[in-house]
């Protein structure tokens, strides 16, 4: 069964779609903020509904509700609550994206990493669970034995070897590949770090388990702001963005 295929079942059944619509009144959550205000507004931050940001000159807050994420740019007051009209995130692309059993069920096979986007963006990770094999950093893994390995280019054959906790292992990926399993011999556990190499490039990773991930959007941003998952937050960011709401004036 083809990734495509996969999605396209998701948009009727994922439990992140659900999550979504469930916390309908859930709070606001900053997610990034730099600028002179970040002390102001710290990334994990509740904002209640119907208040205001108020924004100066070089500041720029990321939010997240329950549509999706803004990121609103000083200076100027910006609404907490996202407008009515703003365009929702895409709701199948998100359910692909943080659910945790379609990893489970990937085939070591062919995977498109860009689901909707223009063929000259760059690929993103199709699911957040995955290990993109160019980066580094603490990865959240919501379940240990569904760990699968991700590479951006398929084009040709590859091998990844992976070094740490006392071990060396490979994992092969044939030409068109996108995904491969993670190796059984490499332990997936609270702290374990290993290097990822192909040869060209290497990548040192870190696992923190997050365990049973909260249904929507604030539940998982939340867990990856407690572990400091930076990567993975930025791309759940992205995925889930709305158009930059305008300030008042």
């Amino acid at each position: 069964m083809v990734w495509g295929k996969l999605v396209a079942r998701c948009a009727l059944a994922g439990w992140v779609v659900a999550g979504m619509g469930a916390q309908a009144s859930a709070e606001t959550m900053v997610v990034r903020a730099t600028g002179p205000s970040a002390s102001t507004y710290k990334p994990g931050s509740k904002l209640a509904d119907g208040g205001a940001l108020v924004l100066k000159a070089g500041d720029v807050v990321t939010l997240l509700d329950a549509k999706g994420t803004r990121t609103l740019r000083g200076p100027g007051s910006f609404g907490v609550t996202a407008s009515a009209s703003a365009a929702p995130a895409n709701g199948v692309m998100l359910s692909a994206l943080l659910d945790t059993k379609r990893v489970r069920r990937a085939r070591t096979g062919a995977v498109r990493g860009s689901l909707g986007e223009a063929p000259a963006a760059p690929p993103r990770r199709p699911n957040l669970w995955m290990v993109d094999v160019a980066q580094s950093g603490t990865l959240c893994i919501a379940d240990p034995a569904a760990v699968r390995l991700w590479r951006a280019d398929a084009a040709k054959a590859a091998t990844v070897r992976i070094s740490g906790e006392g071990i060396q292992a490979t994992a092969n990926f044939a030409a068109g590949e996108s995904v491969a399993a993670w190796p059984a011999v490499a332990p997936v556990r609270e702290g374990a770090a290993y290097r990822l190499s192909d040869g060209a490039h290497a990548a040192d990773i870190r696992f923190a388990l997050v365990g049973t991930v909260s249904p929507g959007l604030d539940g998982v941003a939340s867990g990856l702001l407690a572990h400091q998952c930076t990567a993975q937050l930025d791309l759940l960011v992205e995925t889930a963005a709305l158009k930059d709401a305008p300030a008042r004036n």
